[in-house]
């Protein structure tokens, strides 16, 4: 293995790497029971960006894991999983904003936000966020010309979801990932990939980025 990228992302940052064609990046929860918004693009045309839906339809299943594929709306492969030890990750939300989570603070009785439950303890150990992945992805890819609003929904790294289809709720609960736990893409193109460490657990994550 011949190394480019070792960096370790806090809880509550985030970071972007450039993954070359036939490039691996790695993605390690360092705790247990992290989420990551996971985020790609083709790096040689930014306006090509993993697209959530036509990943599910490509696919066919709403939960990915080893062997599938992230797309571009395009239907271009942009990763594929070829590692993963917790086997299932979420297609369904999109990511956390300051907007969010003044609405928990607030408990606003309008209701506008409902992602919430009582399956989920939000924040985790650091306590309740003031910003979520939305603006820590703003930051991560600060360095490119990417609009806020052209950043996509993500791919919810270890997020653990329920699904009630009688009703057609759904949510998130407390993960059920381990320490250690990985999930490895490789590139079939130049891509920039970015994550954010989920402020609402505020766990962190280790990101490799190497050849084999």
């Amino acid at each position: 293995m011949n190394v480019i990228h070792d960096d370790f992302v806090p809880g509550r940052k985030g970071g972007a790497w450039v993954v070359k064609k036939g490039q691996f990046i790695k993605v390690t929860d360092v705790e247990g029971g992290a989420i990551g918004d996971f985020v790609t693009f083709n790096a040689n045309n930014l306006k090509e960006r993993f697209d959530q839906g036509r990943t599910k339809a490509d696919n066919g299943k709403f939960l990915i894991s080893k062997g599938d594929h992230l797309y571009t709306r395009d239907n271009n492969i942009l990763l594929t999983i070829v590692e993963d030890t917790y086997g299932i990750h979420d297609l369904q939300y999109g990511m956390c904003s300051a907007w969010i989570f003044e609405q928990y603070h607030q408990r606003k009785a309008d209701g506008n936000y409902h992602g919430f439950t009582n399956r989920f303890t939000v924040g985790g150990p650091m306590g309740v966020p003031p910003f979520g992945c939305y603006e820590v992805l703003q930051e991560a890819l600060k360095d490119y010309p990417i609009a806020p609003e052209d950043i996509p929904d993500p791919l919810n790294l270890f997020q653990t979801m329920w699904f009630d289809f009688e009703t057609g709720t759904l949510g998130i609960e407390d993960g059920r990932s381990k320490p250690g736990d990985y999930i490895v893409f490789e590139a079939k193109m130049d891509t920039l990939c970015g994550l954010s460490a989920c402020p609402s657990t505020g766990r962190p994550f280790q990101v490799v980025v190497y050849t084999s």
